[in-house]
């Protein structure tokens, strides 16, 4: 798989509908926005940026290593439609959608 198509494929996995509730994606940012507040005048808030990308990027992959690069359900994922469109794509050689409809 090319770069190209891997990340056009991790795009439409982080925008699916599917993935989040929309109710759970207001209260993520909702947090994120509150603690970055809180934490602005901290002397090690780029640590806390730090270490919170470094846990979100390793979840991320454990995540995409259990579902085989999202062609299988796992714990709480399970658009799989995200994959049977890429397969296919490949099948007929089209190349892949942009995620954000353009």
């Amino acid at each position: 798989m090319a770069v190209r198509d891997a990340m056009m494929l991790e795009a439409r996995v982080a925008l699916s509908r599917k993935v989040q509730p929309i109710w759970f994606r207001v209260l993520k940012w909702a947090l994120a926005i509150g603690v970055g507040w809180y934490l602005r005048r901290d002397p090690h808030v780029w640590w806390w940026i730090g270490a919170t990308l470094g846990l979100a990027v390793a979840v991320h992959l454990m995540w995409r290593t259990k579902t085989r690069r999202w062609t299988q359900a796992w714990g709480g994922w399970s658009d799989l439609d995200v994959a049977r469109a890429r397969r296919d794509r490949s099948e007929r050689g089209t190349r892949a959608r942009r995620p954000w409809g353009t």
